[in-house]
């Protein structure tokens, strides 16, 4: 008997404190005998919520999705540019007639918190298919607010080359997926952070002693990301990002991205110019395969440009 009665107090001193943990944001109406509600007060409260307008201004962050999910019935249409590395100099006008990447996409948000898209990519010919959905959106409302916004990101692309590049086709597919942790602390400053996981059904390889075939990288990638904002006026913010691989690879390592941006927007617009060493776009192709060293000067300049329209 007495080591039951220690079980029931750990139990009880264990509710206690999920009581008061949860208690600071979510607060309970409390019932009587009958199961009558004695204040509806704290229930209005926690229904009436308000999402925070608009984490960030636009859907990306120079080279990451942003932690917003356009309003329901919105139309989005994307282009993105990265042109080539800047360390040419003037031989190519620091990149601007190099070896450019771009890939124009298209959206839709068909109900509260999700946007499905596609898109095209220069590089590879490659089909790109996404989908985003907000989890939580960080509320404004006093005691019975949500601190953050968490969203979940998933894309599959399709390499659309010669079927002599690959040995089935099986090999033409890639994923990305990235959960998105997001706060904006005031009307002007925003920040979030991200992990995310890049797979590749097909990796490189190269002949080995054996006569085999051994690949130099692993089918997957890791990484973590930050990323800020800052409005300067309601219409012009300052932006910022660092991509950071994590996995080790038996070869090739790839680099981590810093990127700098200048993002202007109008109501159904955002132009963003921005400057990394990322060049690929699609996000699974710069977490695993980014060679451009930024310590190097490996940079590029780019633009994206969003357009939306509410159907």
């Amino acid at each position: 008997m007495k080591n039951i009665k220690i079980n029931i107090g750990s139990t009880l001193r264990l509710l206690g404190l999920c009581a008061i943990l949860f208690g600071g944001s979510i607060t309970i109406a409390a019932q009587d005998t009958t199961g009558a509600v004695k204040d509806e007060k704290p229930i209005r409260k926690l229904r009436d919520m308000k999402p925070v307008k608009s984490t960030f201004n636009d859907t990306y962050i120079i080279d990451n999705q942003s932690v917003d999910v356009s309003q329901k019935k919105t139309f989005e249409f994307e282009l993105q540019h990265r042109f080539g590395v800047v360390t040419n100099g003037y031989k190519d006008f620091v990149g601007i007639f190099g070896d450019a990447n771009i890939r124009i996409g298209m959206a839709y948000t068909p109900i509260n918190n999700l946007k499905l898209g596609f898109g095209f990519n220069k590089y590879n010919l490659t089909w790109d298919f996404d989908a985003k959905y907000a989890l939580i959106r960080q509320s404004q409302n006093g005691k019975g607010s949500l601190p953050l916004s968490i969203t979940i990101f998933a894309n599959m692309a399709v390499d659309t080359r010669d079927k002599s590049n690959f040995v089935n086709g099986l090999d033409r597919l890639s994923y990305f997926g990235q959960l998105i942790i997001a706060r904006k602390f005031t009307e002007h400053f925003s920040v979030q952070v991200a992990g995310d996981i890049a797979y590749f059904n097909n990796v490189p390889g190269y002949i080995n002693a054996d006569g085999g075939i051994s690949p130099l990288m692993q089918n997957y990638n890791f990484g973590v990301d930050v990323m800020g904002s800052y409005k300067v006026t309601e219409k012009l913010a300052i932006l910022a990002c660092y991509n950071q691989p994590l996995t080790q690879h038996p070869s090739a390592n790839p680099h981590p991205n810093i990127g700098v941006g200048l993002e202007m927007t109008t109501k159904g617009h955002a132009f963003q110019v921005v400057f990394s060493n990322y060049q690929y776009i699609l996000p699974q192709m710069n977490s695993m395969f980014n060679q451009n060293d930024y310590q190097k000067g490996n940079f590029c300049i780019g633009f994206n440009i969003t357009r939306l329209w509410h159907i």
